[in-house]
């Protein structure tokens, strides 16, 4: 059940009443028996969940059947990728994909001059 909120044009005060949809609107202010005027809420934030509320979800036919298959085979790919991992190199050998380490000598500490 919705809370509604009222005004009175009298004493312009604000009440709020917990009210069914079908119930008739409160007409009398209970401070002081002027009118009451209904407000218009915010409203309550909608939460739409489950399928059917996405875009993704009225693709056409052709896009769902292309994205399965391209799901099998990310799928048949996994088995050939673990393949690999086990056949792990040296820990002491260097990795192909990363760059030599350069040795370089630490550059000197620059001197402050009096003028800075």
């Amino acid at each position: 059940m919705p809370t509604y909120r009222y005004e009175c044009r009298s004493c312009k005060k604000i009440h709020e009443f917990f009210q069914s949809m079908s119930e008739a609107p409160v007409k009398k202010c209970p401070s002081c028996g002027g009118r009451l005027d209904r407000l218009i809420g915010m409203g309550a934030g909608i939460i739409l969940k489950g399928s059917g509320f996405h875009n993704t979800d009225y693709r056409s036919q052709s896009y769902r059947d292309e994205a399965k298959s391209d799901s099998a085979g990310a799928k048949s790919e996994t088995p050939a990728s673990s393949e690999k991992s086990e056949s792990k190199p040296a820990a002491d050998a260097p990795k192909k994909d990363a760059p030599a380490k350069s040795e370089s000598k630490p550059k000197p500490a620059k001197k402050k001059s009096k003028g800075d």
